[in-house]
């Protein structure tokens, strides 16, 4: 591996590290160099995670302000400084035609995805900005860039965290803090595996119809993302491997344009 693509002695807090793509990226960083925070609600999947990795595991509900504040507070603790935050904590949200959604749990989406988001990186960049170096890594989604049927909650807080990656990009730079997003498409997983049987039940349709026709035969790889592509992509921006790149965007999708 480059020299340039090494997180030796860097400290990384992944949230919703416990599974899918923020397990996967906290390997790929562990691999790296890195010593990993993995952050979720499922202190089981934390601890399994970190033993692997020879991490620190963290139970925090991004949700809630003062539980972020804590664990950032505690992370800061084990070398003195916070160098990466993969903001990857999120959910699916309600899959619903706009006339029909439950706004409860459009709202709920939100607290998660935007609002929870927004404590990590609030946080983040009040550490980062006094020590003067950092990355932060954007959990959005090719979501982020265009509207879906049925998944208008998960659309918009995956929109607006582009806006945000890109207005704190301009924010942090003079502070030598770089924010970046990533768009992963369709993740393979459990996670999208009960995506697909809502979809199926809220559409009246098989899942593995609507696996090929939205996910896999658009792609031009003609295949899902693994969660260690991401991964991968992650740790792109999390190293110097990209140290002029900030307010970017990347897609991880298969090639689904």
């Amino acid at each position: 591996m480059s020299d340039l693509a090494r997180l030796d002695g860097k400290l990384a807090i992944v949230t919703g590290g416990g599974s899918g793509i923020g397990e996967a990226t906290a390997k790929v960083f562990a691999e790296a160099g890195a010593t990993v925070v993995v952050t979720g609600r499922r202190s089981g999947l934390l601890e399994r995670v970190a033993k692997e990795i020879g991490g620190h595991a963290m139970v925090c509900d991004v949700s809630d302000q003062a539980q972020v504040r804590t664990m950032f507070t505690q992370a800061l603790q084990i070398t003195g400084q916070i160098d990466i935050l993969l903001n990857n904590a999120g959910g699916a949200g309600p899959i619903a035609p706009v006339a029909e959604v439950d706004m409860e749990a459009w709202v709920q989406c939100m607290n998660i995805n935007l609002v929870g988001a927004m404590f990590c990186l609030q946080e983040a960049a009040r550490i980062m900005g006094a020590q003067k170096s950092g990355s932060i890594i954007n959990m959005s989604s090719l979501m982020g860039i265009q509207g879906y049927p049925m998944r208008s909650a998960y659309v918009a807080s995956k929109f607006a965290l582009i806006g945000i990656t890109e207005t704190m990009a301009r924010e942090l730079g003079p502070l030598n803090v770089r924010v970046n997003a990533l768009m992963p498409g369709a993740v393979s997983g459990e996670n999208m595996d009960r995506i697909l049987a809502r979809r199926a039940e809220a559409e009246g349709r098989c899942a593995e119809e609507i696996e090929r026709e939205n996910y896999t035969d658009v792609a031009a790889l003609k295949r899902w993302v693994s969660p260690e592509e991401v991964g991968r992509a992650a740790l792109y921006y999390a190293s110097d491997l990209s140290s002029a790149i900030t307010g970017d965007k990347m897609k991880v999708d298969c090639g689904r344009f």
